[in-house]
């Protein structure tokens, strides 16, 4: 019914840049929030920033990566400077999207399937 798919992830270096791009797809009535979220290998998934009515960044990305949204795009971005071996991880977006069926309106996160950021020299 709604899809997120994501795009961007890949292998830089140290102090490189990476922008990831998500777009939200389907029977969408409204989006009231979009973020990323980050797992490491053996690690449990992170906040790594959110974009709704306010905009939050975990301590670990503040001053180096940018979260911003095309809302007529239903497009989340996540631009990354200055890459350390420790962002690398499964990047993965979230949107809680609400759906009309009828007169019904859901509301709901959603995921999407992740893409691989591999920070290395």
């Amino acid at each position: 019914q709604v899809q997120l798919v994501e795009s961007g992830g890949g292998l830089v270096q140290p102090g490189g840049s990476l922008t990831l791009s998500c777009a939200a797809s389907g029977n969408i009535f409204g989006i009231s929030a979009m973020g990323w979220y980050r797992q490491a290998p053996g690690k449990e998934r992170e906040l790594v920033a959110t974009s709704g009515g306010s905009t939050k960044y975990a301590d670990s990305v503040k001053g180096r990566f940018t979260i911003s949204r095309d809302n007529a795009k239903n497009t989340v971005y996540l631009q990354m400077n200055s890459l350390k071996p420790e962002d690398t991880a499964v990047y993965y977006c979230n949107a809680r999207v609400s759906t009309l069926s009828g007169s019904y309106l859901n509301t709901q996160n959603y995921w999407g399937q992740g893409t691989q950021v591999t920070v290395s020299s």
